[in-house]
């Protein structure tokens, strides 16, 4: 329960995060962050039990720069939303890969724009071509991590969680 996810808002009711629900109670007992709704568990101590956010709120506005996320495997697949980029197939991360675009051996390089998600069987049809060659297409071309793929992000997560929806301007 600890690792659940938390929204996170800046002073100004905007998204800018996800926390697991330790760093939220954190926050707010630091009084970095006041409670706006809460999901109805609790955490007990010895003297007191705590209820457990589901959103927070920073009690100063934050500037936040530019978000950039580091280029990681876990990162690609959500970007990508567990999908394979060329069947289209919605997979656990196990049976997920990630694919050079333009292989390395022909000089592709290994960041956002050059990785996608892949499925084995897709993954080993394309081989060391271009995906042209191997008669397969993307279905959405890659960008890198940015706010909207961030936000983005968020509306997928607050799916499962009714309190953010208010949140995350559906």
């Amino acid at each position: 329960m600890l690792q659940a996810p938390v929204l996170v808002l800046n002073a100004s009711y905007e998204p800018i995060n996800i926390t697991p629900v330790r760093r939220a109670v954190v926050l707010v007992f630091k009084g970095v962050a006041t409670t706006e709704e809460e999901n109805g568990n609790f955490i007990h101590s010895t003297r007191m039990a705590i209820r457990v956010p589901s959103v927070i709120r920073l009690c100063e506005f934050r500037h936040i720069p530019r978000q950039t996320r580091a280029l990681s495997r876990k990162n690609i697949l959500l970007r990508d939303r567990y999908t394979c980029q060329f069947c289209g197939r919605v997979l656990p991360a196990s049976e997920l890969t990630l694919d050079h675009i333009i292989p390395r051996s022909r000089g592709g390089r290994t960041d956002w724009d050059n990785l996608v998600a892949c499925c084995h069987a897709c993954n080993n049809r394309k081989g060391d071509r271009l995906p042209e060659e191997a008669g397969l297409k993307l279905l959405r071309p890659p960008r890198p991590y940015t706010l909207h793929t961030s936000r983005q992000l968020m509306r997928m997560m607050g799916k499962s969680d009714e309190r953010w929806r208010k949140y995350l301007f559906y």
